[in-house]
């Protein structure tokens, strides 16, 4: 049975090479080692003698799905093998009771965004063994909670804009003129009148009206205030992402020192890591190896999703790790996590 060169149409790929494909890709990932059309037959009850699988095995190499790394030896998946697995072949593993039990119970105590997120990202490096990445709750897509204005002196004070994901942003100015305690409050009132249960990116114009219920010596102070408000529910520079995991890398055996230096290098870049998760949605997202946007990564594969309510995108986690991973359970794993934590952030605070 030939395959068809263009490998973008289902029906190109016959059902039992796909069979085949998936037990060579669920061997390798179960034994790290190439795999052999003997050890196929003998356990994956696929009823069809070594001989067959052995021809079906060319026509997949042939294809590029699968590779043969020394002469003699068994063959392992390709990027492509993998991408054709996860997109036709591969199912999210149910989780153990034990990890069922380890992700309902993981934010128990946590008191703030940051332990939050440090909770995650441990938990899901734990359950998956591989590197997790876990990005705070981007606060141009967050709600506000709350707008607290706080006098330090008659002509400085502390603006707190406060989310509904629990992230805190805050800023002391210098006003341009003494302020009195009671403008301060009225002032803190409006704004959480206008702002309060919003997204920020919303209300922007609103807020550039409320100058109007100020004295005309009072503007000066009440534009810069509102203008750093504005600032800071929409600035991008303070996206921040939390990561653990990265031992996993050296233990899962796949890649040379140097590639997991350059690994690893790339990881501590903020930057690299938040163009990782950019487009995570609440759909899946895989990445397979030379799919990876930064060659340092493209030895690695890349499972991730966004995490929210109601269809609202609020940040995005994920689990990088070899090609050679178990991607049914990364898939279970991350959905599982995003899923709990988006409801805690925003139900649970």
């Amino acid at each position: 049975m030939a395959l068809n060169k263009d490998l973008n149409k289902e029906s190109n790929i016959e059902a039992r090479q796909l069979e085949i494909l998936r037990a060579i890709v669920d061997e390798y990932v179960a034994t790290e080692e190439p795999v052999g059309s003997r050890a196929i037959a003998e356990r994956h009850g696929l009823g069809i003698s070594s001989a067959t699988i052995r021809n079906e095995m060319s026509v997949l190499e042939s294809a590029g799905l699968i590779t043969q790394p020394h002469t003699s030896a068994g063959r392992i998946p390709t990027d492509k093998g993998y991408r054709i697995f996860v997109d036709k072949l591969a199912k999210v593993k149910p989780l153990s009771t034990a990890e069922r039990r380890a992700i309902e119970t993981f934010l128990e105590g946590a008191h703030d965004l940051d332990d939050v997120v440090m909770r995650t990202v441990r938990l899901l490096a734990q359950v998956t063994k591989q590197v997790a990445v876990v990005q705070y709750p981007s606060i141009t897509k967050s709600k506000v909670r709350h707008i607290e204005l706080v006098a330090l002196n008659q002509s400085r004070i502390m603006l707190v804009l406060i989310t509904n994901t629990g992230r805190v942003e805050q800023r002391v100015l210098e006003l341009p003129h003494p302020i009195t305690d009671q403008m301060l409050g009225e002032l803190k009132n409006r704004l959480n009148s206008v702002v309060a249960g919003r997204n920020m990116a919303d209300v922007s114009g609103s807020l550039e009206s409320l100058l109007e219920a100020f004295p005309r010596n009072e503007r000066t102070s009440v534009a810069l205030i509102i203008s750093n408000l504005i600032e800071m529910s929409l600035e991008r520079a303070e996206e921040r992402v939390a990561i653990a995991g990265t031992a996993n890398l050296a233990r899962s055996g796949d890649a040379s020192s140097s590639d997991i230096h350059a690994v690893l290098e790339a990881l501590e870049e903020q930057v690299v890591l938040l163009r990782l998760l950019s487009d995570s949605s609440d759909s899946m997202r895989i990445r397979i190896g030379t799919e990876q946007p930064d060659k340092s990564l493209k030895s690695t594969s890349l499972v991730s999703i966004g995490y929210g309510d109601d269809g609202n995108s609020l940040g995005a986690l994920g689990v990088i790790g070899p090609t050679r991973m178990d991607y049914s359970a990364s898939m279970s794993a991350v959905q599982a996590v995003a899923r709990y934590v988006g409801r805690f952030i925003t139900e649970g605070r």
